[in-house]
């Protein structure tokens, strides 16, 4: 990457404002855990999310076909690379993440993962989407992949903006991403299958004798309460990640980075004590009870 460009602090204070409204606005639960960091950090990683969140809202545009989508993503990762390499730019997202992945040495090859994993929830082809074909993922290996690009990667940048300094951080914060995103599969069934993605590898459906078509078409969902008990427990096996990280980062760091844990945990806990019920209603934390979590958080910032 090339020498850092300057800016008027002015027009950068602004870019970051607008990042920050995006993830107040569409960041229910991870936003939670930027509320405890100083606010360079805060900022940095609300660019990274406003930028995450404009390749996801490219890739769901059902307006426009497959290819076009896929080739929206190709051009919003170009002009950010241009702008990476110190092109100018009127983006205020692509602005303050250029200042945000200088300040903190985050790799591009992280940003390039996380437009690559948005992609993941494509088709193939504008034939299959017509066609109906769900996006299903065979194996337990597959998803990881998948959860690897869309969270994992995420985690990697969030640790750079965090710091640490022990290289063990990295495998941790790739596991913990995987709980975090298991979680989210979780909650999210019923939408996901709406939308013609079945995120339970087959693998396991077909160990409870069911399968992709069974969610597409809403059938057996009372049967489905294995399957979903079975990727809750590994979603709590990663879990323990978290324990392990949160000391490998800088302290003014840890309460967030705990917040974080507690929140995404206490989200998977809701879904168990329903019996795994995400049929009925979406379930998700009232906002009282994100709230406590975060006075409990701060609390261990001040100590």
């Amino acid at each position: 990457m090339s020498a850092t460009v300057q800016h008027h602090p002015l027009q950068l204070d602004t870019a970051y404002g607008v990042c920050g409204h995006i993830a107040r606005a569409h960041a229910k639960n991870f936003y939670y855990g930027f509320a405890l960091l100083p606010r360079r950090k805060r900022n940095a990683l609300s660019a990274v999310y406003a930028f995450m969140r404009h390749a996801d809202d490219i890739t769901d545009n059902a307006a426009l076909s497959v290819e076009e989508r896929r080739a929206r993503l190709s051009d919003f990762l170009a002009r950010y690379h241009r702008v990476a390499d110190g092109a100018p730019t009127d983006d205020p997202v692509f602005l303050a993440l250029r200042d945000s992945q200088q300040r903190y040495q985050i790799p591009t090859e992280l940003l390039d993962s996380l437009v690559r994993g948005t992609g993941m929830d494509l088709p193939a082809t504008d034939v299959e989407a017509q066609a109906g074909q769900p996006i299903v993922y065979q194996t337990f290996e597959q998803l990881y992949e998948y959860c690897y690009h869309v969270a994992s990667v995420v985690g990697l940048v969030c640790i750079c903006i965090f710091g640490y300094k022990d290289p063990a951080a990295e495998p941790l914060a790739e596991h913990l991403g995987i709980a975090f995103q298991l979680t989210n599969i979780l909650r999210d069934v019923k939408e996901d299958a709406a939308m013609n993605r079945v995120y339970l590898p087959e693998e396991d459906l077909r160990r409870f004798g069911l399968s992709a078509q069974d969610l597409l078409r809403e059938e057996n969902l009372s049967s489905f309460r294995p399957v979903l008990e079975l990727e809750a427990s590994r979603a709590r096996e990663f879990y323990r990640a978290g324990d392990q990280l949160i000391p490998l980062v800088n302290e003014e760091s840890q309460p967030a980075l705990w917040t974080l844990v507690e929140v995404y945990s206490a989200l998977l806990d809701k879904i168990a004590a329903r019996n795994y019920d995400v049929f009925s209603e979406r379930v998700q934390l009232k906002t009282s009870e994100k709230l406590k979590i975060l006075a409990r958080g701060a609390v261990r910032r001040v100590l």
